[in-house]
Order: structure tokens, then C-alpha cells, then sequence
């Protein structure tokens, strides 16, 4: 070996030891960085020529050390671990922060119960059967169901606002993705730059991305793929996000001109929906993955209602076999219905559930005071018509009768009186029920159509609780009837329970139901938090600098530098004596 190669191979340990203790520094100085992953300098051969050979063996002469590259040191499968349970977690989060709120607005954490409303009712209507002429307690059942609707569509308003709310949530994660997807094909373009040489790793700007690649893996699910040049391309609930330089951004949008709730969409595909509930979400699938999805899901697509809640029939109900199947089929497939749209989200199923008990309070009570009866018209048309017959009156002058306590808004209970023909060709004078119809809101007994009826507000001797028999007696029966009635049970919480309630016991399974279900998603989102953050440990320990550790690397890379330099040092003593020997 000539000397000046052996100064040329002196030289090589010089660099690569000094870009090692670079690296190495630079890792101490970023020990503290959130997101910075340690550097590692592999080091290789800078090469070799072939000075001779034989048949066994060719003679060769190093060249030196070379660096081969500054690597991150991380693990890929962790890195994907993690996105995935943590976006899995911020899903279960945002179903206990709805199902958290919903008990909070319920007052069953703190304030105003509404089980004190509902017994505030009852004991009234218990001091209305013990008083029945006194116009204190008929005052008192009146005030206390102004009460009732009052501190009911109080509590709906606000589970609807919240509702709406969460429209906010739902454009500021959606502006965030696209923002993180802008970010990301930057950082690439900026990778791709720095990388093209294959000398040198954007290590710093990797980090960078790693750290949104995280963020968006707890926004949406996402699957991810390292290219030849460095860039990542990213796919987003299995659609195209981040490919090569472009993104596709996500948008919001109505689900309806006449809906209040947003969803989130592609416009450049079709402005098909982002997210498809087609399959309940679990984690078999992989479909319970992102805090954007948990909280479309916890949210619904329409404000749940009582009319959402199919009832089962009952044999008692029909004269025939077919009937009853037939019924009992349609009923299976609205319980699939219910299951699939309403039930998996917490804030759309308290909404139903929360109706289905006003309803049935209110419709209970109307129509004792009111009762109906079925008549058959002349062209076989069966209809409701106030009950005159069994109908109580009010202690007015006129007698009032047909005065229901809760009315709707919109519409009368019965309309105006009228000459009708019967089946049997004689003809009645009759008030024809106005009968609920599910695809009209105005016609439903439901929260924000229901209020006190006004004509008792003015004048509560119309209240109907008198004998229909001009003698002015109080109807024991009515009060009997309301009391009955108030303690039986008249509705599943919904299609999956079997145990029916009465409406104290069914306010209770509600509150039950809400409150397991929120305990479900906070022990599902501590899981998970106790998984994600097992899983960071891990990462940390792998890519994680530890200053003890680097120090160590530091002193050997500064003795190799030392075993360079005094190399050197020999080497060029050797051509000093040389040339002074030459007398050069």
C-alpha cells in the first residue's frame, strides 16, 4: 500500500467517526423532542482493489470505511400497532363522552332529576283520587304536568343541541384530516428532494410525518405505503387520500335539504359518504376505528324518535294466525331496522327511548280523559270518534267534554262535530279523532309538539273529571283508571328486551341502559388507552434516546476518530522522514 492511500484510508476514519459523533450529538440534543427517533450511522466498507490473486483466493486492498447511511431506528409494526389502537380508542372515547353528556342531561349526575318529575306526577294524580272535588288538587295535577312536558322537552332540546353541536366537532375534524393529508404531501415533496441522491435520510422530516401519521390514525382509519422515493401514499376507510402529490380532500355536507346533520363526504368520488354503517362496528372487522366515525355514529342522522322503537305484537291483538305472522314478521324485520340505525348510537336511542315514555304518559292520560272508540262507515272505513258515551265532563258551565290535558301544537284532538253515515245505514253525529300518522311530526304525540292544553291553562274546571250526567259527581272511575293505568306496564325499552315496564320502572331501565352502555365505552376506552399506551412504551423503547447510551457511543466514536488521527499522524511522519532522507 502506498502512503498516500494509507493517508486517503486515515482520512475515511476521520469522516466517518466525525459523522458519527454528529449524529450521536444530535441525537442527545433531541433527546427531549417529542417525536424525534434516535439516529443510528451504519458504517460499510468504502471498497476494495484487487492487486493479484491465485486460483484460490484474490488479493485485494482496503480502501477504508465509508458511511453507509444515518437510520432511524423504529419498528414499522409498532408504528401501525399503535395508529390502530389509538384510533380505535378516540372511537370509544367519543361514545363515552355521548353517553357522559346524555346522563348529565338526564340531571342523573348532578342538578334536577327527571324521575322527580315523574313522581311529582304520580303523587299528584294520587292526590287527585283522594280530594276529587277539590279544585286544589285538580290545580296541583295540572301544575305538576306543566312541569312534566316543561322539564321533558327541556332535557330534548338539549340532547338535540348537543346533537347538533357535534356538527362542529364533525368540520373541524374533517378541515384537520385535510390539513394533516396537505402537511404530509409537503414533508414528501420536501423527502423525495433531500432523498434522491440515496446518500442522505430526511431523518428530521421523517419524524415530522410520523408524528401526523399518528394524528391522523386517531382521526380516521388509515392504511399507509412507503414509495421508492421516500413519499408515503395513504388511504383513508379504503379510498385513495395522499397519492404521489395529491390529495383528496374530504367535504361536508347535509344528509338531506331538510336535515340538520352533517356527514362527511368525498367529492372526488362520487360524494359517496366516508363512512358506510352497514355492519356494526367492532373490532373483529376493524370498522370501530377513529374518533371522526365515533362520533357520526354516537350522533345518528335524524333526532330519534318514539315512532323509531317498533312494539311487538301481541296474539291477544289478533283473530288470526296469518295476521299475526304476518305482523310479527314486520315487526322482525323493524327490530333489524331499529338495531341497525338506531340502537349503535347512544344519543339517537335516548332520544327514542326518552319519546316512547312521554308518549306513553301522555297518550295514557289523554285518552282516559278523552276515551275513543272504532265505528264503521258506510263504505267500510273504520275510523276513531270521541267515546260519548263513556267520556267524562268538566265542572264548566257548558259541560265540556273531549278536553285533553296535553295537546299537540299543531293540531286538535278531534275534529269539528259531524253527521256521519254508519255500516248499518243509520247516521251519528260524531268528533273524528285525529289519529297519529309516523310520517307526519305534526300529528304525533312527541317532544316539541306537546305542550298543556291551553283551553285548561284558562279555565281548569274543564278538565274532564266529572260524571257525564248533569249531577256534577266526580268520576271515580277516571281517577281509578289513572292510577291503574300509571302502574301497569305499556312498553319494552326497546325491540331486543322481552320484560315490558310501567313508567316509573321504565325511566329507570332507560337511565339503567344509559348508564351501562357509558360504563361499556369508558372501560372500552381505558382498554384501549391501557393498549395504546403499552404499545408507545414499546416504540419508546426502541426509537427513544437514551443520553447514557449515546454518551457511551460518543466516547467510541471519539477514541476511533483519536485511532484516525494518530494514524494519520504515523503516516505522515513516514513522508516527512522520507522526503528528508531524499533530502526533498
Amino acid at each position: 500500500m502506498g502512503l498516500m492511500d494509507a493517508l486517503y484510508l486515515g482520512v475515511s476514519g476521520l469522516k466517518t467517526s466525525q459523522n458519527a459523533m454528529n449524529t450521536t450529538a444530535h441525537n442527545i440534543a433531541n433527546a427531549e423532542t417529542p417525536g424525534f427517533v434516535r439516529q443510528q450511522t451504519v458504517l460499510t466498507d468504502f471498497g476494495y482493489n484487487n492487486i493479484g490473486g491465485n486460483k484460490i483466493s484474490t488479493w485485494q486492498k482496503g480502501m477504508g470505511v465509508d458511511t453507509q447511511v444515518v437510520r432511524q431506528v423504529r419498528d414499522r409494526f409498532l408504528d401501525q400497532s399503535y395508529r390502530r389502537e389509538s384510533g380505535r380508542q378516540g372511537f370509544y372515547q367519543v361514545q363515552y363522552e355521548a353517553a357522559f353528556e346524555m346522563q348529565e342531561v338526564m340531571g342523573e349526575l348532578e342538578g334536577v332529576q327527571f324521575q322527580n318529575s315523574i313522581e311529582d306526577f304520580w303523587v299528584a294524580l294520587q292526590e287527585l283520587a283522594k280530594e276529587p272535588d277539590s279544585i286544589v288538587t285538580r290545580a296541583t295535577l295540572i301544575q305538576c304536568g306543566v312541569n312534566f312536558i316543561q322539564h321533558a322537552e327541556n332535557i330534548y332540546e338539549q340532547i338535540q343541541t348537543y346533537q347538533i353541536d357535534l356538527n362542529t366537532q364533525i368540520r373541524e375534524k374533517v378541515d384537520r384530516i385535510n390539513e394533516i393529508g396537505d402537511e404530509i404531501k409537503e414533508l414528501n415533496s420536501k423527502i423525495s428532494f433531500y432523498e434522491c441522491t440515496g446518500r442522505e435520510k430526511a431523518n428530521d422530516l421523517r419524524d415530522t410525518r410520523n408524528l401526523l401519521l399518528d394524528e391522523l390514525g386517531g382521526l380516521i382509519d388509515i392504511t399507509y405505503e412507503e414509495q421508492s422515493d421516500g413519499s408515503v401514499s395513504i388511504r383513508a376507510e379504503e379510498v385513495p387520500f395522499l397519492l404521489e402529490d395529491h390529495v383528496f380532500y374530504m367535504d361536508t355536507k347535509y344528509i338531506s335539504e331538510d336535515s340538520e346533520m352533517l356527514v362527511p363526504y368525498w367529492p372526488a368520488f362520487g360524494n359517496a359518504e366516508v363512512f358506510s354503517f352497514d355492519r356494526s362496528p367492532n373490532p373483529v372487522d376493524d370498522t370501530d376505528i377513529g374518533s371522526l366515525k365515533g362520533i357520526i355514529l354516537a350522533r345518528g342522522r335524524k333526532a330519534g324518535k318514539f315512532t323509531d322503537i317498533p312494539m311487538k305484537p301481541e296474539r291477544a291483538d289478533f283473530q288470526d294466525d296469518p295476521s299475526y305472522e304476518e305482523a310479527l314478521a314486520q315487526f322482525s324485520i323493524a327490530a333489524k331496522q331499529y338495531n341497525k340505525e338506531i340502537n349503535d348510537s347512544v344519543i339517537m336511542a335516548t332520544q327514542a327511548q326518552f319519546d316512547q315514555l312521554i308518549h306513553g304518559i301522555v297518550t295514557t292520560i289523554n285518552d282516559i280523559l278523552c276515551p275513543n272508540k272504532e265505528i264503521m262507515l258506510e263504505n267500510g272505513e273504520t275510523i276513531l270518534v270521541l267515546d260519548t258515551d263513556k267520556a267524562s265532563v268538566g265542572m264548566d258551565k257548558d259541560k265540556t267534554m273531549g278536553t285533553e290535558l296535553f295537546s299537540r301544537k299543531s293540531m286538535e284532538r278531534y275534529q269539528e262535530l259531524k253527521e256521519v253515515t254508519l255500516a248499518d245505514g243509520s247516521k251519528e253525529w260524531v268528533y273524528i279523532y285525529n289519529a297519529e300518522d309516523a310520517t307526519n311530526n305534526y300529528s304525533l304525540y312527541t317532544l316539541g309538539e306537546i305542550e298543556i292544553n291551553p283551553e285548561i291553562l284558562k279555565d281548569r274546571s274543564k278538565l274532564p273529571l266529572s260524571k257525564n250526567t248533569n249531577t256534577g259527581d266526580f268520576d271515580i272511575d277516571v281517577a281509578e283508571k289513572l292510577l291503574t293505568a300509571w302502574q301497569e306496564d305499556f312498553a319494552t325499552l326497546n325491540p331486543n328486551e322481552l320484560s315490558y315496564n310501567n313508567f316509573n320502572n321504565y325511566y329507570t331501565a332507560l337511565i339503567g341502559e344509559l348508564g351501562t352502555r357509558g360504563e361499556k365505552y369508558q372501560t372500552l376506552s381505558e382498554t384501549q388507552e391501557s393498549m395504546v399506551n403499552s404499545i408507545d412504551n414499546e416504540r419508546h423503547k426502541v426509537m427513544s434516546v437514551s443520553t447514557d447510551e449515546e454518551l457511551t457511543h460518543l466516547i467510541k466514536y471519539q477514541h476511533a476518530y483519536n485511532a484516525a488521527a494518530r494514524y494519520v499522524n504515523v503516516v505522515s511522519e513516514m513522508l516527512d522522514h522520507i522526503l528528508s532522507t531524499l533530502g526533498v
